[in-house]
This record gives structure tokens, C-alpha cells and sequence, in this order.
């Protein structure tokens, strides 16, 4: 993202709003995948996205009340933020392609694992919560 962002003329912008903004996503990506974390810590169960299969239960709530990819989304944040540091629009293409990437090789996979283990139960969880918000 920054090489790319480098290509391009920064946005002008006032230096304590996009910094400020740039942290404050930054610091809400890192609370939102940590809570995720924590809850499938709490929970006792796998938080290995190469094992999705190693799942033990089923988190709904908490955070997962709300995403069912806290930790996915906490990223995503993250990475928008360091877009917003940059302050050149281009550098946004580095989220969008991080959430295409993710869904397709990591999500999707997931979920199909998580229908085997958890059969009724994930599929009504997954048509109550949405993916990313």
C-alpha cells in the first residue's frame, strides 16, 4: 500500500484529522479482533484459521453477535486506517483486495467447515449475522 500510495499525489488534508482519523481506525481494528480473540479464547476453541475444523463450539456472542469475522474485520480496519495515513485514495485498493482475498481462500472455507461441524446451528447463526457488519 505504501509503495503504490507513493505513485500517486497524497490528499491534502489537515495532518491532526488524518492522523487522528488513521489512529482511531487503527486502534477500533485492533479492539474488534481482539474481543474476537478473547471470546473464542473464552469459548475454549481453536483460533487457528489454517484448523477450522479443530472448532469446539460455536460462538455467537459477543462481538459475533454483530460479525461473524471479528478478527477478519479488526484487520480490515486496520489496514484502512494505514489507507487514511497515506491519504492517497489508490492506497484503499490494499483493504478491498485484503476482503476479496479473505473471503475467497479463508471465509468461505471456513464456513463450509463450520456447516460440517455445526450443521443447523451455523446455518442459523450465518442467515442471522451478517459476514463483515
Amino acid at each position: 500500500m505504501w509503495a503504490v500510495a507513493r505513485l500517486f499525489t497524497p490528499i491534502h488534508a489537515d495532518p491532526a484529522l488524518r492522523i487522528g482519523s488513521a489512529l482511531a481506525l487503527v486502534v477500533l481494528g485492533i479492539a474488534v479482533a481482539v474481543s474476537g480473540a478473547i471470546a473464542f479464547r473464552r469459548s475454549k476453541t481453536t483460533t487457528n484459521p489454517l484448523k477450522p475444523r479443530a472448532a469446539t463450539s460455536l460462538v455467537t456472542g459477543g462481538i459475533y453477535r454483530h460479525t461473524r469475522n471479528p478478527m477478519y474485520l479488526g484487520v480490515t480496519l486496520v489496514l484502512v486506517g494505514w489507507a487514511v495515513y497515506l491519504a492517497a485514495p489508490i492506497a484503499l485498493l490494499g483493504p478491498a483486495i485484503f476482503v476479496r482475498f479473505i473471503t475467497q481462500f479463508q471465509i468461505i472455507p471456513e464456513e463450509l467447515a463450520l456447516t460440517e461441524l455445526f450443521g443447523q446451528q451455523f446455518i442459523a447463526y450465518k442467515s442471522a449475522v451478517r459476514r463483515w457488519l
